[in-house]
């Protein structure tokens, strides 16, 4: 071993042992310890705690509980540095640098109960696990987890609570760590009172309960969602439970660029080459606004005169796919019980499946097929593989996956969507749309946790309050707060893009014009919807942005934020030497600079800017929508584009108005 700063000390009249693994560059240093037969670990940034005392341990059904009775037998460790290259992402190339500890603990009564704690120590945090050999049993009940998080009581949090009807789908509380009252979702968000920033997640989750945070006396315990019948998890041995993360950061920006729950995933073992990340339109927007109906009727909008509109509109502008919700029997009556009827290979009589198909392949566009389950698990595997023989059948290579209802129905039983026969559904269905050569976008997700590094078919998820909330359940402080909690998860299929901001009076979008072009930057999806109807498309200027930002990337790089604030980010076209820069404001108005140091030595480059309107605006600028001082809610459509010349060094400012943004486009001119 070669670990900066190892030690390994041992006192026999009390017990106690210790031993540290520090990240590569010392920054960060893991403890683990036994004392009196119980297992803790504490963690420091630059000499800084930032995780106190905290017990590691399982509780097992009619096994001795790891973490009570433990003694330390051995311990061994390496080092990693290496790089890998994404499918697809916001990093095409990752750096994977930490030091490996390995402890292996065995129970003081029985020589048999061992269990290795496994540590990863990055420079920005670190993972631990749990793996559990073989013993005289095949399986084993875990009963709850014993692991805590003894952070900053008096730190702020950013939190949305678990166990509730629309799952993760609420916008974030903020409080102090020890006002949480409730049991709340991971990512979990904190800024400690010495300033440190630090995230509570987990990674690799597969076969047991999603982790969810709740507060125990002083302390954070981690709490595996439960099944029906109250077990945490019933493992089949040898078994690795998913890693508790804590990502550290001296500044909230840089969180949002944290690799970690990428690099604590297993490489994907065959060859996805064929997944590819895309921008698409959809019979959509039209639905929740209440112009267009899922169901069959005089307002129908999976159609096949409609769908071949939207396919038109599509080719025209130079969209990649169209999404089509609703066109299969099943969506009628109580919306949350259709589930348990949906046929998924039966189509409405006023939609024909092979006619829009054979249109779509003849228009150059694909088709994103639509599978809405409202967590009815017993009827939609019933109709596997035929559901997916159907799309494969017809060329389709996208899915949209729902689970809108408020708990699964496996087995007879009402479940979390996160306990883990939930997660062992996802799985599942992952592996059967691989195996047709199937990209997946699934909307009421268990949380992402990095496999999408092992499986990279599962491009994008929901997972939080997304853009269909707006019309009163959305606050612009949300967009400011998702880079720093949810999307450390993970690819948020957000859906931005509204250009009819008002939506005939049903949804008014608390965004200005300009804001809704940044989303397509500052929120990372792998498949990005321009997700209004596409007549409010045609003809505005501002749609050039959305059909040139690409949804794939070469680098990325955070320039300003704060957590609730304003958030401001370049990323780097990943097939091309171009950037786009996104920012958004909270609801109050802002100016931020934009320092180009991302740019290459020597060139020049054309910016192309897409900022909210002010009341006195330059000569040469182009108005859009409005004019005047814009505001998300009295003037959201005023929009100024401009072009200037800018090179490396060169800075940009830019004000943004009320629940307002940027954008800007930046190509190198040859």
């Amino acid at each position: 071993m070669k670990w900066l700063g190892n030690k390994f000390s041992q006192k026999t009249q009390t017990g106690e042992y210790s031993h540290e693994v520090f990240s590569p560059s010392g920054r960060v240093r893991f403890m683990l310890g036994v004392r009196d037969g119980g297992v803790f670990y504490s963690l420091k940034r630059d000499e800084k705690v930032i995780v106190r005392e905290s017990k590691l341990g399982l509780d097992f059904v009619g096994e001795e509980s790891f973490g009570r009775k433990f003694k330390l037998l051995a311990v061994k460790g390496q080092e990693v540095n290496s790089k890998w290259e994404t499918v697809f992402g916001e990093e095409k190339v990752v750096v994977n640098k930490y030091h490996e500890g390995e402890f292996r603990l065995g129970c003081l009564e029985d020589e048999r109960g061992v269990i290795v704690v496994r540590v990863r120590v990055f420079d920005d945090g670190i993972g631990f696990r749990y793996e559990i050999a073989e013993r005289g049993v095949e399986q084993l009940t875990v009963k709850e987890e014993l692991t805590e998080f003894n952070v900053d009581q008096n730190g702020r949090a950013w939190w949305i609570p678990a166990y509730q009807p629309d799952r993760y789908e609420y916008l974030y509380q903020r409080s102090q760590v020890v006002a949480m009252d409730k049991p709340v979702h991971t990512p979990l968000t904190i800024k400690t009172t010495s300033g440190a920033y630090v995230s509570i997640h987990e990674a690799a989750l597969y076969d047991y309960g999603a982790m969810v945070v709740r507060r125990h006396g002083d302390t954070l315990r981690a709490e595996v969602t439960p099944m029906a019948n109250g077990d945490a998890a019933q493992i089949e041995l040898p078994f690795n439970t998913p890693w508790r993360v804590v990502m550290v950061a001296s500044r909230a920006m840089d969180l949002a660029v944290n690799r970690i729950m990428l690099n604590l995933n297993e490489p994907a073992r065959e060859d996805f080459a064929w997944v590819k990340p895309m921008k698409y339109l959809g019979i959509w927007w039209s639905l929740h606004i209440g112009e267009q109906t899922w169901h069959a009727g005089d307002r129908h909008g999976a159609t096949t005169e409609n769908t071949m509109e939207y396919i038109d509109y599509a080719a025209k502008l130079g969209i990649r796919a169209v999404l089509i919700e609703g066109w299969n029997e099943g969506w009628e009556g109580d919306w949350l019980e259709c589930g348990k009827d949906n046929k998924f290979t039966l189509a409405y009589p006023d939609f024909n499946m092979k006619k829009v198909a054979d249109y779509a392949k003849e228009k150059g566009v694909e088709i994103v097929g639509h599978h809405e389950t409202v967590g009815f698990i017993e009827n939609y595997e019933s109709q596997w593989p035929e559901a997916f023989e159907f799309y494969k059948d017809h060329g389709v290579k996208y899915i949209k996956l729902g689970y809108a209802g408020t708990r699964m129905l496996i087995d007879g039983t009402r479940e979390f969507h996160h306990c883990q026969p939930g997660v062992r559904h996802y799985q599942r269905v992952a592996e059967i749309a691989a195996k047709y050569g199937m990209m997946l976008n699934i909307h009421e997700p268990i949380k992402g946790t990095g496999i999408e590094r092992t499986w990279p078919n599962i491009m994008t998820r929901e997972g939080a309050r997304g853009q269909e909330y707006e019309g009163g359940g959305m606050t612009p402080e949300h967009h400011t707060i998702i880079p720093f909690t949810r999307g450390l998860a993970g690819g948020f299929d957000y859906t931005p893009g509204i250009f009819d901001i008002h939506s005939n009076g049903v949804k008014t979008v608390w965004s200005t014009l300009a804001r809704q072009l940044a989303l397509f930057v500052t929120i990372y999806s792998s498949w990005q919807m321009a997700a209004d109807r596409p007549r409010f498309y045609e003809g505005n200027p501002a749609f050039k942005f959305v059909q040139d930002v690409p949804a794939d990337w070469q680098k990325t790089v955070p320039l300003v934020g704060e957590i609730g604030e304003c958030w401001v980010v370049a990323r780097q076209d990943r097939e091309s030497d171009d950037w786009y820069v996104g920012g958004v404001t909270n609801e109050d108005a802002r100016a931020v600079s934009v320092y180009f140091e991302f740019l290459d030595e020597g060139c020049e480059y054309e910016a192309e800017i897409y900022r909210d309107g002010c009341e006195q605006e330059a000569e040469g600028v182009t108005w859009v929508g409005a004019e005047g001082r814009a505001h998300f809610r009295e003037n959201p459509l005023a929009v100024v584009i401009e072009k200037r010349r800018v090179k490396k060094g060169d800075r940009l400012e830019v004000w943004m108005a009320e629940g307002g943004g940027f954008a800007v486009r930046v190509k190198r001119v040859e």
